[in-house]
């Protein structure tokens, strides 16, 4: 029987987050020229080209916080079923909204979706502080751009919601 390597957890758990980021992009680079150059956006919104790196860093951080979760817990089970669950259910809202904002073009249902994000990002760091400060404290900076997109997606909606 062999062993798993003692990284292949830490390194497993710090990518998963850019699967569905990585899906994601192959809507967003079809829609950006196409559709998203086309909207009205507020001057404060960030050049296209800080998303990637900035949600690359976001998903690894966060990504490396759910494994010292994991690590910390023993692993999967009874203690770890709501701070991992609430982590997974808010990879599978990060996950969501780039085919709703960018590819059904509904940047209402977007922005609920962001939403609902921020608000399950809020109870993983939550949950996780009292396991592992500094799993939590890696969640911040997500929780700071989710914020600043928000208020984007929100924007963008407002300035444009008569547009198809």
């Amino acid at each position: 029987m062999e062993v798993v390597p003692a990284w292949a957890p830490a390194v497993g758990f710090t990518l998963l987050p850019h699967a569905g980021g990585f899906l994601g992009s192959n809507i967003t680079k079809r829609e950006i020229p196409t559709w998203y150059e086309t909207l009205q956006k507020p001057s404060w919104c960030p050049p296209n080209w800080v998303f990637a790196p900035v949600w690359g860093t976001l998903y690894t951080s966060m990504g490396y916080g759910s494994y010292l979760v994991w690590k910390e817990l023993g692993g999967f089970n009874e203690k770890s079923v709501v701070p991992l669950g609430l982590y997974a259910g808010n990879l599978a809202l990060n996950w969501a909204w780039t085919p709703i904002f960018f590819g059904a073009h509904k940047m209402g249902w977007g922005l609920v979706t962001l939403l609902l994000t921020t608000g399950t990002a809020a109870a993983t760091t939550a949950s996780w502080y009292n396991i592992n400060k500094t799993a939590a404290y890696l969640m911040v900076p997500y929780l700071a751009w989710l914020s600043l997109a928000s208020a984007l997606n929100y924007r963008i909606w407002k300035d444009n919601c008569n547009k198809k």
